[in-house]
């Protein structure tokens, strides 16, 4: 059984508050159309990571007044896991996006992924991103966009070690 070390409930409520922004910030960036989030995550000395699937649907012209769907209880699964991920230094893990291509030819989906460490999610370059994802996912493999900025609640400083 892993032992995790103990977190705050301010360190969590902040880890919940900054997770929720991370997922409003992937959601302002979706064209119409159906997409999907895949958030692993995985604490030193677990065997298998804990996984949740976000499912978003997009409904519009592509602009300010789009409607986004998603169910509130795939929402919550999500936001849920992804604190755990940035409260618990010792996680890992690897979230990504599915989306439509929207091209004639090729592949139907465009990807995009980011690494969970030392609190905080890093973009990965296209190459990085299919390395990871490999052939779970035919797709075509898109730079990750930036979602957290340089004032994140988890900088990964926050956790040097005297």
């Amino acid at each position: 059984m892993v032992q995790l070390p103990p977190v705050s409930l301010d360190v969590f409520d902040e880890a919940r508050k900054e997770a929720y922004v991370i997922l409003a910030r992937v959601m302002a960036r979706l064209a119409r159309g159906e997409h999907v989030v895949r958030l692993g995550v995985t604490v030193d000395g677990m065997e298998r990571p804990l996984s949740a699937t976000l499912p978003l649907t997009v409904e519009g012209e592509g602009t300010a007044d789009d409607l986004i769907g998603a169910e509130e209880r795939y929402f919550e699964n999500a936001a849920f896991l992804l604190a755990c991920g940035l409260a618990q230094r010792l996680s890992y893990g690897v979230m990504y996006l599915r989306s439509p291509s929207g091209g004639v030819e090729g592949p139907a989906y465009v990807i995009r992924a980011w690494r969970l460490r030392w609190a905080s999610l890093a973009e990965c370059t296209a190459a990085e991103a299919a390395e990871l994802i490999g052939d779970r996912e035919p797709a075509l493999f898109e730079d990750a966009f930036s979602l957290q900025d340089d004032e994140a609640i988890y900088p990964p400083v926050a956790y040097e070690i005297p």
